[in-house]
């Protein structure tokens, strides 16, 4: 985190799927704006990490998860 404090990936992972199941469909969330979020939370984590995370979660890039309805 910001402060200093170690956090799990399990929890850092639980909240990229939450905000994946959470999102628009029509505008998904991409790997920038997932990290501002975590951000917000107060967890310090790169773009390419949450990039990671989501790759081993099997979550396919914004473009390939938005759905036209």
């Amino acid at each position: 985190t910001r402060d200093g404090e170690m956090v799990s990936n399990t929890v850092i992972k639980k909240s990229i799927l939450t905000f994946i199941e959470d999102e628009d469909k029509e505008n998904p969330l991409t790997d920038e704006q997932i990290m501002k979020r975590l951000l917000d939370m107060n967890y310090n984590i790169a773009r390419r990490t949450v990039s990671k995370y989501r790759e081993k979660l099997n979550i396919p890039i914004a473009r390939l998860r938005k759905k036209n309805i």
